[in-house]
């Protein structure tokens, strides 16, 4: 799964170390639906009074604090809570460019990445389609082939073109 809001260097789990640091719980709630802020609210709670014990026991209940918030955000997402996964996986090509984006309110870069890939496939898929065209006249398995690439590069478009107005993902509904 590319997005990677269970890691530890995820939006949620940043989202909770702010929190953390500025003492105020709010700056994680975006994070987490309305029916899980109580339970984050608890959780907050008890770990700001386990973090003054200091040393290992602020560790642990700071991983406390994230395993919580991750679990209930994906809750909130209606997706599986699989554990904290570690810092710097690789969460492919798009989340490194789409996350600074975002930061420095610049779509461009995304635009980019994006824009390049979609030019890339569609070019690769009609280059197989011109081949097979050129193959179509040799007999009917051939011209069949043809026909389902032909077939295959409208349904793939389609797809693509609702994909595009999909949600990103469970639980995250956008509004254009």
């Amino acid at each position: 799964m590319p997005p990677h809001c269970d890691s530890l260097d995820g939006p949620v789990v940043k989202a909770a170390r702010r929190a953390l640091e500025a003492d105020d719980v709010a700056l994680v709630l975006p994070f987490v639906y309305e029916e899980g802020w109580e339970e984050v609210r608890r959780a907050f709670d008890l770990t700001r009074r386990a973090r003054s014990a200091g040393g290992v026991a602020a560790e642990i209940a700071d991983l406390w604090f994230f395993e919580t918030v991750v679990r209930v955000h994906r809750a909130g997402e209606d997706a599986p809570y699989t554990g904290l996964k570690p810092a710097g996986l690789d969460v492919g090509p798009v989340i490194p460019v789409a996350e600074p984006a975002v930061e420095n309110a610049d779509p461009e870069p995304l635009i980019a990445l994006l824009g390049s890939r979609l030019e890339d496939e569609i070019r690769h898929r009609f280059a197989h389609l011109r081949h097979l065209q050129e193959e179509a006249g040799r007999g009917l398995p051939q011209a069949r082939a043809h026909v389902e690439a032909q077939l295959a590069l409208q349904v793939w478009s389609h797809g693509l073109y609702q994909a595009i107005g999909a949600p990103a993902h469970a639980g995250h509904h956008e509004h254009h």
